[in-house]
């Protein structure tokens, strides 16, 4: 497994965090089918959900709801970029007033539990998620994923360090 650890400015929007973006376009490119049910103004997938109508995302459901639409539709995920807010204050900061119920199982407390079903099934074997937070809990053994690459971003004194977090899908036979 690869580990490194950088430093650099916080952004609330991770991806402006230059080695943060960096690790994401290291695993996405166009030519992928790739799924970010937390997007905001993010461009990097393919299928861009964010429950905020007033983000540049196509969709604005609840992350689990929609990737169970995209299951129904039958959407096969070759990266799934895995975002959400990192705790439940930041949860309440992102989406209140847009009609979020959160339920105990469905939030940044729980772990997205729902939501990280519905990502393994979406997910190709040899698929990619790309996690980022607080902790390296990840999709996680449980859901077939054997992690790849861990990289700490320091934001200096009095901010936590985003870990970002690369797990592949194995290949079951």
């Amino acid at each position: 497994m690869i580990f490194s650890r950088k430093w650099a400015m916080p952004n609330r929007n991770t991806f402006d965090i230059k080695p943060i973006k960096l690790f994401v376009e290291k695993y996405w490119n166009k030519n992928i089918i790739s799924i970010d049910p937390f997007a905001r103004n993010t461009e990097y997938a393919t299928y861009r959900n964010d429950l905020n109508p007033d983000t540049q995302s196509e969709y604005h459901l609840h992350a689990n709801d929609f990737i169970q639409k995209l299951i129904n539709e039958g959407v096969k995920a070759d990266l799934v970029i895995f975002d959400p807010p990192y705790s439940p204050h930041q949860t309440k900061e992102c989406y209140s007033g847009f009609g979020i119920n959160m339920k105990y199982e469905d939030d940044a407390r729980h772990g997205w539990s729902k939501t990280r079903v519905s990502i393994s099934e979406i997910l190709k074997p040899n698929g990619v998620v790309l996690n980022f937070g607080w902790d390296t809990i990840g999709m996680g053994k449980k859901r077939g994923m054997q992690p790849v690459e861990i990289m700490l971003v320091s934001h200096g004194i009095g901010h936590n360090d985003t870990i970002c977090l690369a797990e592949t899908k194995l290949v079951l036979f």
